[in-house]
Parts: C-alpha cells; sequence; structure tokens
C-alpha cells in the first residue's frame, strides 16, 4: 500500500463533505463531521499524555463513540484496544494486566453501579479516560504513518487466555481493498454493523466503508432486523448462520421478505458452516451471498467465493499468500499482523521465510475454492484412526434439528478415544416436529451414507447453558460444561 498523507475519513470529507459516513437511531452522520470530530478527540487524547504506541482499552457495546475512537487513534497512533462488556469483571481486569492496558475508556451505558466499575476504582494501575464527543475541531486533519500499530484485537481465545493482534491501518486498507474485488461497495452503499468492534470482522467494516466513502450502520435494537433493513435502505450485510437464520425466520410474509432483502447487494456470512438449508433459502430469494475463510491475524477476510453447499471458502483475495504443507495453512502478505502485543513490545511467531502457521487443516477443491477442514489441535485419534471432528460436525449439521454441533474425544479402555457430540437444535424447526430432538438411533441411520462407521459419535450431550463474550462459539467452554 502506497503511504497515505491522511486518513481515508479524512480523504472522504474532503471530497465531500455531505456524504453520510454512519446511521445511529435513524440519524445520520456526515464525513465532514465525523472528520471534525475525530481531529477533536486525536488532540484530546494527546492533551491527556497520551502518545504512539500506547495502549487504550476500550470497553463498550457498538456505538458511534467506539468508532470515533477507532479513527483518533489511527490518527494519534494510540492503540485502540476493544474489549467486550460481556467478559466478566475480573475477566477484563485480567485481559488489561495481561496486555498492560493502563488507561481505559469506558461506554457512558455502564451503569456507575456496576461491578466493572467497582472493580476498575479498586485497581491503582488503571486510569480512566474521559472524551467530549461533542467538540468539533478546524484543524487540519493530522498526516500518519500507515505502517505503525494502530489498534490490537483480541482472538477468540479458544486455547487459554486471548492475544492481542496488532494491526496497522494500511493492515487494513490491503484488507479492505482485496474485500471490494468480490464484494462491490460504492459511497452510495451502506453496511449493518451487526458484528462487534471488538472482533475483527466488525472493526472490517469500518475500513471498508470508509475506503469506499461508504456508510456504516449501527444497530437499531427498537426494529427488527428486517424492519431496519428497509428503513436504513442497507445494501451491505456482515452475518453468522444464526443470526441470518433469525432474520429468515422473524419474516412475516413473503411480501415482508422481498420488501427487507431485494435492496441487499450482498451478504457475507461467517462464523462457520452454513447449512444447506440456509443456502436453499436464500437460493429462493435470489439473494447474492458470500462465505469466506479469515481469521483475526490477517484482518479478516482471505478467500472469499459465492456461497455453496459444498462448504468451500473461495479463492485467495489479493494482498494475501495461502500454502498448504501437510494439510495444514500458512499464510503471509499485506494483511498479515504485526505481531501479538507483549509486555514490552510485539512478537510476530513467523517461520524463518517469514509465513504464519494458522493451524487450519485445508484444501484446495478441483475450482482452486480452499476448503477448511478443520484445526490440528483438534484432531484426536481412536483406535489408531485420525479423527477430525469438524468433519463429524459438519455431517451433524446436515440433519435438519441441528444448528450446530461440537465433537469431542471421550476415553475409552478399548480404543483410547472414541467421539462424542454435542448438539445445539435449531428452536424454530422444534416447533414442527414430532420429537424434541432426534434419536440416537435415528442420528446412526443419518449419519451411515455421510462419514465412515468408526467416526460416528457413541454418546450425544444437550448444548449446555454457556455465556460467550463473542460472536464464535469457543469449543472449550461448551465441552468443559458438559464434562462437569
Amino acid at each position: 500500500m502506497q503511504a497515505q498523507a491522511i486518513s481515508p475519513i479524512h480523504q472522504v470529507a474532503q471530497r465531500n463533505s455531505a456524504a453520510q459516513a454512519y446511521r445511529f437511531m435513524g440519524q445520520s452522520v456526515s464525513y465532514g463531521s465525523l472528520s471534525q470530530g475525530v481531529i477533536s478527540l486525536a488532540e484530546q487524547l494527546s492533551a491527556m499524555g497520551l502518545k504512539r504506541g500506547d495502549r487504550l482499552a476500550c470497553i463498550g457495546h457498538n456505538c458511534p463513540q467506539l468508532l470515533q475512537i477507532y479513527w483518533a487513534c489511527v490518527d494519534s497512533g494510540v492503540l485502540f484496544c476493544p474489549i467486550s462488556p460481556r467478559f466478566t469483571s475480573q475477566q477484563i481486569i485480567e485481559l488489561m494486566q495481561t496486555h498492560s492496558y493502563h488507561r481505559y475508556w469506558l461506554a457512558a451505558d455502564t451503569p456507575a453501579d456496576s461491578t466493572l466499575i467497582q472493580a476498575l476504582n479498586h485497581q491503582n494501575q488503571f486510569e480512566s479516560v474521559t472524551l467530549d464527543f461533542t467538540r468539533q475541531s478546524q484543524r487540519s486533519a493530522p498526516a500518519l504513518e500507515p505502517h505503525i500499530a494502530v489498534n490490537a484485537i483480541l482472538t477468540s481465545g479458544s486455547s487459554g487466555t486471548p492475544k492481542a493482534a496488532a494491526h496497522s491501518l494500511a493492515n487494513h486498507i490491503a484488507s479492505a481493498k482485496g474485500s471490494r474485488e468480490l464484494i462491490k461497495l460504492a459511497a452510495e452503499d451502506s453496511w449493518l454493523l451487526s458484528l462487534p468492534l471488538f472482533h475483527i470482522g466488525g472493526l472490517a467494516i469500518l475500513n471498508r466503508c470508509a475506503l469506499a466513502g461508504a456508510c456504516v450502520v449501527f444497530e437499531d435494537k427498537r426494529l427488527s432486523l428486517a424492519q431496519q433493513l428497509v428503513r436504513d435502505k442497507i445494501s451491505h450485510l456482515s452475518l453468522v448462520s444464526a443470526q441470518l437464520q433469525q432474520l429468515l425466520a422473524n419474516s412475516d410474509s413473503e411480501n415482508a421478505n422481498n420488501d427487507c432483502l431485494n435492496q441487499v447487494k450482498a451478504m457475507l456470512l461467517g462464523g462457520g458452516a452454513i447449512s444447506g438449508d440456509l443456502l436453499a433459502e436464500l437460493a429462493k430469494r435470489d439473494i447474492k451471498a458470500y462465505t469466506s475463510y479469515g481469521m483475526t491475524e490477517m484482518g479478516s477476510q482471505i478467500t472469499t467465493g459465492i456461497a455453496r453447499t459444498d462448504g468451500s471458502s473461495g479463492k485467495l483475495l489479493s494482498g494475501r499468500e495461502l500454502k498448504i504443507i501437510d494439510g495444514e495453512i500458512w499464510l503471509k502478505g499485506e494483511c498479515l499482523f504485526l505481531g501479538y502485543l507483549s509486555e514490552d513490545g510485539l512478537n510476530l511467531p513467523l517461520n524463518k521465510d517469514g509465513w504464519f502457521y494458522t493451524k487450519d487443516l485445508g484444501h484446495f477443491d478441483a475450482n482452486a475454492n480452499l476448503c477448511i477442514d478443520g484445526r490440528a489441535d483438534n484432531m484426536f485419534i481412536s483406535g489408531g484412526e485420525n479423527i477430525q471432528p469438524e468433519e463429524i460436525e459438519a455431517a451433524l449439521k446436515l440433519h435438519p434439528l441441528i444448528s450446530d454441533a461440537i465433537v469431542f474425544p471421550v476415553a475409552d479402555a478399548k480404543f483410547g478415544n472414541l467421539p462424542a457430540a454435542i448438539l445445539k437444535l435449531n428452536e424454530s424447526k422444534l416447533n414442527n416436529s414430532s420429537a424434541n430432538q432426534p434419536l440416537e438411533a435415528e442420528l446412526t441411520e443419518f449419519l451411515a451414507d455421510k462419514i465412515a462407521r468408526f467416526k460416528r459419535p457413541r454418546q450425544y450431550y444437550p448444548w449446555p447453558e454457556v455465556s460467550s463474550a463473542g460472536i464464535k462459539v469457543v469449543r472449550k467452554q461448551v465441552i468443559e460444561a458438559v464434562k462437569r
């Protein structure tokens, strides 16, 4: 990426100050107003002593203030470090200590008597940052260095404490440019911010829209998704399968479906495999839907393609490099993160040739589409055979009553391990079924022509009640809840 003198939002403000930058609760804010507000926030951060490389924890759900702080951090070189408020107070404190977040901003809707505020007040190592979001600055947009770290996004933490992956603006712009090769985004378009800004998928929406001069639309919880699609004329959506399922299930009539979905130009589906039933519903409505393979360390999308029933993740986008060695995926390119935050800097774990090991397993099909086969660290051995849980999970999710599944090993004296499965049922279809959940015998017959016999789960468990601080299901957390 060529060095940019100023950030994308200021560039759009100079070209077309009146263009819509974001929409919140039905009200729009222009790029001109956003630009002046962001310049003011960067000035406020500097006046409080925050400088390039300092880390600012930002705790809150999606809101315009988080968007503004992100772009102010881009201008100032302060690291924007969002944390989900759904973590417990103790988890937030531990994350801030682990990653040396000594300054923090807390969303205004946090109750004054919350346990989080009480916990933060009892810690002498943290300092609260108060910002005035009503102030505007008439100064010129500051020059920036596009290759320095400006944000750190927590990984899913499926194998322990989440790591904080740092990216530069150059990384994000390269990611956005690759995305628009397939998913076109223009100044007149709007993208619904349905993913949290503490997740790389949410932050990617801000960068894609800024590069295109398009509008970011915040979710309005007063409306159904279908109603908001119509009111805010939303053209682009990022959804996980559960959100898409809810949208289709909550649509009251065929006319309502057509009204709200006809104006959608593109839908990026993530968060795991998409069932054949959902893809069939999209096909009925002639909706252009895409699936992708992405990760926090690569700024979101790596491959993207038209959604298909075979579960493939499309082709490699520009600015990325991908190779598969012994079934394992390695990455590098313009989108590759700068490293994980450590106490005194960044740690970038690469091999001697500069490749990043993902621990993801995959292969290319005959059409050069990437197919994800699972995680290397999820595999286990049963009776001398390698068991890849994701293969069994994908087969189980073909059953119309199963919306999600997690397969894990259970110790066995004869085979060493045997596969067991945790099933999450499709609530919208249970009401129309005579049985509340499929019986083991029924599942055995269902899987007979889909996976080898030795891969068939020997035990089934109902999905436990577990809380999640992100949009991804944490396998370890669900499995541990079942084993208790």
